[in-house]
């Protein structure tokens, strides 16, 4: 009979394991040797301050007809138009940011972008924080009801019923200031297709909007109609952080006037606000059409994000999941407060504090890419150091302790004898994690990263076909989610022949 340090000896020296298993055994064998000391990974990365006149300016992503993507995927609109015409007026360079009305406000006050332009309303409590130009477009509110609705034709009939409103709009404001007054509720949503959309589902009444973009939505065919006549609001200006960037600011209005006194600015304006209905095809097959150029960017940039995060999160995952099964107090303590705080908190708010609040603390910039990838890995880091940590709990005590008996070195049985074992049941987590990792880019829209899922609502934005669109893009991810599925049955089988 054999004992059970022999059959220990013979898996040490004839282990029979796939070519990833051996890959991540290595992994192991490169950051075991680090249990001696706790050195926590240093992400860095980043963009510099746009030296110059080359300003870097922030705006939102889906405001028919004053920002939005074009059939090409060119960023159009009154404010970007008018911004082309007096950065060639004023001789600057310039780049836009687009990122969202929200994002966009934090990254001129966080300091990422030095200006903002974005159908923004100049009112006394936003002069509190930000610096405005001379206004360039005179504001007025509406409110819309779909076309087939003729229950509602003015604000008594929204009496115990909800509005849907965008968020930091003209609209949302005039909304607010009679709410009580006829008795109605509102709901914000972060774009105008979501508003609309809500009203189509039944679950609110009518939307209160800007009507420049309420008027552009009905050309486009969004199925809605006005009901009330224009209220007149406040008017749109061109925004810096509050005591900085005065020289773009006098640049910026210095051109303006320029552009009214030669007439340029009026047919700027004649050129979204006359514009004629859509005659596009926006069947499913001519939506492909006509925006998979744009999809396929945004599907790779999603592979992309995730394959980068998860290639950096597994090793974080070997380096913390050893840490939270080290014998070490210290490092199983930095282990665990690793693991707690990214699994403890959403996604979304280390977006945000990755991307505005790190570079702000410490007065630098960093490009929504890196910030991205640096979200995206620590966040799959974390879940992945658990993956490790049960792979190697579940491997019986006894075999380190039969390795150890024969001699053999703590990191030599870990990594020879405990991890080969270990990851065999690893993989088809890992592969899930992948999985999950892929479908968390979409979260990366907040920080204006255009992948798979912020480019159908760019693409909703200018033709308002969110039912098509989203039913394309669950089709693509569906299509890429299984593969990987497929992928982790046949990787499990292999593994455990």
């Amino acid at each position: 009979m054999h004992s059970r340090s022999d059959r220990l000896l013979r898996h040490v020296r004839r282990p029979r394991v796939p070519a990833v298993i051996a890959a991540l055994t290595l992994l192991v064998t490169l950051v075991a040797p680090g249990l001696a000391g706790a050195q926590q990974p240093d992400p860095n990365g980043g963009q510099q301050p746009a030296p110059g006149n080359n300003y870097i300016i922030a705006t939102d992503i889906t405001f028919a007809p004053f920002e939005f993507q074009d059939e090409s995927g060119k960023l159009v609109g009154i404010d970007m138009d008018l911004l082309a015409a007096i950065a060639e007026d004023q001789g600057f360079d310039y780049t836009v940011n687009a990122v969202g009305f929200d994002a966009a406000l934090q990254a001129v006050t966080g300091g990422q972008a030095n200006g903002m332009i974005a159908g923004m309303s100049i009112t006394d409590a936003r002069k509190a924080t930000f610096d405005f130009s001379d206004p360039y477009f005179e504001s007025g509110v509406q409110m819309g009801v779909l076309e087939d609705d003729d229950s509602i034709t003015s604000y008594e009939d929204l009496r115990g019923k909800s509005v849907a409103v965008k968020n930091g709009t003209e609209g949302a404001t005039y909304a607010e200031s009679i709410k009580n007054q006829f008795g109605f509720t509102t709901k914000y949503f972060a774009d105008s297709s979501s508003m609309f959309d809500e009203v189509r589902t039944g679950n609110s009444a009518a939307v209160f909007e800007d009507y420049p973009v309420l008027a552009y939505g009905i050309k486009q065919g969004n199925g809605f109609k006005t009901v009330t006549d224009k209220v007149p609001g406040a008017s749109y200006g061109f925004a810096v952080a509050k005591g900085q960037n005065a020289q773009l600011l006098q640049q910026f209005n210095a051109g303006l006037a320029n552009l009214k006194a030669s007439g340029q600015y009026d047919e700027i304006l004649a050129r979204y606000l006359d514009t004629d209905a859509s005659t596009d095809d926006n069947s499913i097959l001519g939506l492909i059409k006509s925006t998979y150029p744009l999809l396929l960017e945004g599907l790779w940039l999603t592979i992309v994000l995730t394959v980068v995060s998860i290639a950096i999160a597994l090793m974080l995952g070997a380096i913390f999941g050893l840490f939270r099964v080290s014998t070490n107090i210290v490092l199983r303590g930095i282990g665990t407060t690793y693991v707690d705080v990214f699994r403890g908190t959403p996604l979304l708010v280390q977006a945000f504090f990755i991307y505005f609040g790190i570079p702000a603390a410490l007065d630098f910039q960093m490009s929504a890419f890196t910030a991205g990838i640096i979200t995206l890995s620590l966040n799959a880091g974390a879940y992945m150091a658990e993956i490790v940590r049960g792979g190697i709990l579940s491997v019986d005590k006894g075999q380190m302790e039969a390795s150890r008996s024969l001699g053999i070195s703590y990191l030599k049985s870990m990594q020879k004898v405990v991890m080969p074992q270990a990851v065999r049941t690893m993989i088809p987590s890992y592969i899930n994690q992948f999985v999950i990792t892929l479908k968390d880019t979409s979260i990366l829209s907040v920080i204006g990263l255009a992948e798979l899922t912020q480019t159908g609502r760019i693409i909703i934005a200018r033709n308002y076909q969110s039912f098509n669109m989203w039913l394309i893009i669950g089709v693509m991810y569906f299509i890429i989610i299984m593969a990987l599925t497929k992928l982790s049955n046949r990787l499990e089988k292999r593994i455990n022949r």
